[in-house]
């Protein structure tokens, strides 16, 4: 339904009660712009909840997702933002260590 072409991690947490205003901010504030077809995700501080921003080319989307138990997988806080694959995302997404699948979805860490 949304077209998205690149995907990008935001490593540092995001407090969950922002809004599209609030996020879109954060979006510019962490990498600088906000580019049609781009998803930006990001976390709070206990990797629990999810907040995906998508901009469409016409306007902006947000999603939230949360793990009743556990958390999602999230780098360490310092370390760089960076761009995931949709296979990586959709891993991600349902709570599954992502950062094991790597650009072309092959697994290359145990």
């Amino acid at each position: 339904m949304i077209r998205i072409d690149q995907i990008w991690l935001a490593v540092e947490p995001m407090d969950m009660r922002a809004g599209t205003e609030t996020a879109l901010a954060r979006v510019v504030q962490v990498f600088g712009t906000v580019q049609p077809h781009h998803a930006y995700v990001f976390a709070n501080r206990r990797s629990t909840r999810l907040k995906v921003l998508v901009h469409d080319g016409m306007g902006v989307w947000l999603a939230a997702r949360r793990l009743h138990q556990g958390s999602f997988t999230w780098p360490q806080s310092g370390a760089a933002d960076q761009q995931l694959s949709t296979q990586q995302l959709q891993a991600l997404v349902i709570g599954l260590p992502w950062n094991r699948i790597g650009l072309t979805g092959v697994i290359d860490l145990l």
